[in-house]
């Protein structure tokens, strides 16, 4: 069993959680969408979707989200944007009928500029990507830009600051730089950003956080 786990270590490595590169991150991506599933469905779970809502996925991955989304939005539209080529080429091939048939598109783009108007979406979410945003404070200013007023945003991630936190965890923490707030300092960041409510979800016995902002 050591020989699979360090050779997981090591595609996670040279894969570049930060932003998926070459064929490992390929493969971290698609290990990822399976692996993300639970958490995922959990924190969707707290989405108040319309059937036609559109939605946008920031740091869209390898696509799995996009493809939980689109089981949920019978009538509505799925953008996708990430700002590695890998996982814009992955969610791509993960939701190739949906983009065929027009339903969803996927855009190289960084949260830090998003290629849209002010008020588009009905729905933003983000899943395992908030910890490498490279300046929070703005970039959810910028999220928050392009949500419609009475909009949701949801924050998904596995982990959050707090007491107990394993050791593996805190030595990726540390390894890979993740931003990791505690529950008082997304409320925080999400205030200052300028959302006018938000709400915090955690699942007892996991490290499991989404945070809703509505604007």
């Amino acid at each position: 069993m050591e020989p699979k786990k360090t050779n997981q270590a090591d595609i996670t490595r040279k894969g570049n959680p930060r932003k998926p590169q070459g064929e490992e991150g390929a493969q971290m991506l698609l290990r990822m969408n399976d692996s993300h599933g639970a958490v995922t469905q959990w924190a969707l779970g707290h989405l108040a979707l319309a059937p036609d809502d559109h939605v946008l996925d920031i740091g869209c991955g390898g696509g799995a989200t996009l493809a939980r989304l689109s089981a949920k939005l019978p009538a509505g539209h799925l953008t996708g944007v990430d700002y590695s080529d890998v996982s814009v080429a992955l969610s791509r091939q993960t939701n190739a009928a949906d983009v065929a048939s027009g339903k969803l598109e996927v855009l190289e783009a960084s949260v830090e500029a998003l290629p849209f108007g002010e008020d588009t979406f009905h729905k933003i979410v983000t899943v395992e990507s908030f910890y490498f945003w490279p300046n929070p404070a703005e970039n959810l200013k910028e999220v928050r830009r392009v949500l419609k007023p009475g909009g949701v945003f949801l924050l998904v991630a596995d982990i959050y600051q707090k007491e107990g936190l394993p050791r593996e965890t805190l030595e990726n923490i540390a390894r890979y730089q993740l931003l990791n707030p505690t529950p008082e300092e997304f409320e925080a960041m999400f205030r200052q950003a300028g959302f006018a409510e938000s709400r915090i979800h955690t699942k007892e016995g996991t490290n499991w956080i989404c945070v809703e902002g509505i604007k």
